[in-house]
């Protein structure tokens, strides 16, 4: 009987794609098990290659447009528009505006970068008819709590003179009061779902800032000052805009933009994989498989709080299905994972080296790594099938 495969991974940041990842394991798979039956479900967690992933799954089409990345340079921004939705639907990644990827590694200061091309993406899909975004939260390089989107969007957010405060997260600790009246009133009329982590908070020991502020470049100095802008940005919230936004789920989402999205634009947030799987129908592919590998470019502490590799691996194991996870670097608490229904990991590093090359080389290594796993798996089907086979038993 053919072996059936299902290949679920998340993208490799700054690297590849979550369709790209598929491509690479479904090519490793086939070296090894030529007949196996493969189906692909690239599960881009509202990051990069969220827009593209469900325009693929549904249908619809791509749009570019230029807008201001995050260290301030134009950069090509896109969002799809989705076909056979009841309203017209736009679909976007913050990551495609505001994503670590645009940000250089000399530049990754999140004191200065900025979420101001998200709003103009916003503003970019309402401009082609959308009455309904869905934005997906995921691979950011910001940290301003999505304070240069809704500026962009017209929401003013004012120092204690009554001049705009500046950009990126080290500007909110001067914030003093927001006024909502300049904002697009297209805004007011379209209905907002938020793709995210649910379990990132704004603030607190938990809070982005010191979850993900040194991945964006932070120092430990750094991070204080992003999480006193981020308190203060709550507090004026919550004066001005009445909505508590401290500890709401998914209110740290993509540097905070959760929180900008939820109290600013009246956008609700949902559990970025409960998105994922009502459009790519999940629990029905799952219901034709023998083996699940999924991936993702780390399998640490953090990936049972909400990633793709943790959350395949509850559904999975609902049904009683391995899966396994290809993974760059194993860190710190993978156990959580394991815990959590993930069979087991294996890094596809097979050798020192500089995080350039692991990044350049990710395909790969991906293609080399899924083939020798599949390879692994053979043998234990064969010594399975000899264990129980009587007349081998009777050899031995």
């Amino acid at each position: 009987m053919r072996l059936r495969v299902l290949i679920a991974p998340s993208g490799f940041k700054e690297s590849l794609g979550a369709d790209e990842v598929a491509d690479c394991i479904a090519s490793g798979v086939r070296r090894a098990v030529p007949d196996a039956y493969l189906r692909k479900a690239p599960l881009a967690d509202g990051g990069e290659g969220f827009a593209r992933a469900l325009v693929g799954a549904v249908g619809g089409s791509l749009h570019e447009v230029t807008v201001t990345g995050p260290v301030g340079d134009p950069v090509r921004a896109h969002f799809g528009m989705l076909a056979g939705e009841d309203a017209p639907t736009a679909v976007l990644e913050m990551a495609a505006a505001a994503g670590l990827r645009h940000v250089p590694a000399g530049r990754r200061d999140p004191l200065a970068t900025t979420t101001r091309g998200v709003g103009e993406l916003i503003a970019a899909a309402l401009d082609a008819g959308a009455t309904r975004l869905l934005v997906g939260c995921g691979d950011s390089g910001t940290n301003d709590g999505g304070a240069g989107m809704a500026a962009a969007l017209g929401v003013r957010l004012f120092d204690e003179h009554g001049a705009g405060i500046g950009e990126g997260g080290g500007a909110l600790t001067d914030l003093a009061s927001i006024d909502l009246s300049g904002l697009d009133p297209r805004v007011r009329t379209t209905r907002i779902d938020v793709a995210c982590n649910w379990t990132n908070v704004l603030t607190g020991p938990a809070g982005v800032a010191r979850i993900y502020g040194p991945q964006k470049g932070a120092s430990a100095g750094t991070v204080e000052r992003l999480e006193a802008g981020l308190e203060r940005y709550a507090e004026v919230i919550a004066r001005d805009v009445g909505v508590d936004v401290r500890s709401a789920p998914g209110s740290g989402a993509s540097g905070g933009l959760g929180a900008g999205l939820s109290a600013l634009l009246g956008a609700t947030l949902h559990s970025r994989f409960d998105v994922i799987t009502r459009y790519l129908a999940f629990d029905h592919l799952l219901a034709d498989t023998d083996l699940v590998i999924t991936a993702e470019g780390a399998i640490d502490r953090q990936t049972s709080r909400g990633k793709v590799p943790a959350e395949v691996a509850r559904l999975a194991a609902a049904r009683d299905l391995p899966v396994i996870a290809l993974t760059g670097t194993v860190g710190e608490g993978v156990q959580a994972a394991l815990d959590v229904g993930l069979d087991a990991y294996s890094s596809i590093l097979t050798r020192p080296g500089s995080l350039d090359e692991a990044l350049h080389g990710a395909r790969d290594l991906l293609v080399s790594s899924a083939e020798q796993t599949m390879r692994m798996l053979l043998v234990g089907r064969r010594l399975a099938w000899q264990e129980s086979d009587p007349q081998h038993r009777s050899r031995s």
